[in-house]
């Protein structure tokens, strides 16, 4: 399904929520949205849970506010101000230029409120504790970064186009430091993750059983072969096939393998250029 997240409830209360719309389903999301966020949470139910993990690294659109002068501890609008700067002679090419020296790839080090785990706990645990950790950087790739004013005196709306895992609110703070003193994060939502756009979420009030796409559906990024009846018995029992064997030559990357009547049958993936594996082989529960 893709969901609308609200303001002020988190990924897993999404997931909880659900788990009581659909009595006995297993529930899982691609892709944790902070409290403060919105927008786009892909969730999955049954058998589609285990699909989630092509979904969570599909490229993600955000939309952004972000706000010059300060410095915060979560580098957004919920922590505590821990400096300002008069940045009142900034203007609108100066932010551009900041952003273009932010897109393309990009060093970024997980800020503590973040959900990574880190010697089994997450950072965000930690960092309630008052500890901080030392974390490695992570290469992201920032595809495109366009500002534009909001008409609100050191307030700039942007839309970030990036890789999973790239981190708005250190944009927005790294943006703030190239210029010459701080920013933070306003708002964040979320529009896009690969083609699920906002435009076909539904908010988690009226979530139904018509919401839910099929297993087919949700690997709509990724490249579908359909394959003959006499395969089937080998793909739902797990066995590794020839690339020739499913007529496919250039596809790199996990591929779906659709039965005669479009259903998902298992998701391959290359061992090398003559043979693919099994990742994920789905069963009847997921019809």
């Amino acid at each position: 399904m893709v969901i609308d997240k609200q303001e002020g409830i988190t990924s897993h209360d999404v997931v909880v929520r659900c788990r009581r719309i659909f009595p006995g389903v297993r529930v899982g999301h691609a892709g944790t949205l902070d409290p403060p966020a919105t927008g786009v949470l892909l969730v999955g139910l049954g058998a589609a849970t285990r699909l989630l993990r092509f979904l969570s690294v599909l490229r993600k659109r955000y939309l952004a506010e972000i706000v010059l002068g300060c410095s915060t501890t979560t580098l957004d609008a919920t922590g505590e101000v821990i400096a300002r700067y008069d940045m009142s002679h900034i203007g609108l090419e100066d932010v551009r230029r900041a952003a273009l020296q932010l897109t393309g790839i990009v060093q970024q080090v997980p800020p503590m409120v973040s959900a990574v785990r880190q010697d089994g706990r997450r950072l965000y645990e930690l960092a309630r504790a008052g500890r901080e950790v030392d974390r490695a950087p992570r290469e992201r790739l920032v595809y495109g970064f366009d500002v534009e004013a909001t008409g609100e005196a050191g307030v700039f709306r942007a839309v970030v186009d990036c890789s999973s895992g790239t981190y708005v609110r250190s944009l927005a703070d790294e943006m703030g430091k190239l210029l010459g003193g701080g920013a933070y994060l306003r708002r964040l939502r979320r529009l896009q993750v690969g083609s699920f756009d906002i435009a076909e979420a539904c908010i988690l009030d009226s979530v139904g059983i018509e919401n839910v796409l099929s297993p087919a559906d949700a690997l709509r990024d990724y490249p579908k072969i359909k394959v003959s009846s006499s395969l089937r018995k080998l793909i739902m029992n797990g066995c590794k096939l020839a690339s020739g064997d499913i007529g496919i030559a250039n596809e790199n990357g996990p591929v779906a393998l659709i039965g005669d009547d479009g259903e998902l049958l298992a998701v391959y993936d290359r061992v090398d250029q003559q043979v693919l594996k099994p990742v994920v082989v789905m069963s009847s529960e997921s019809k």
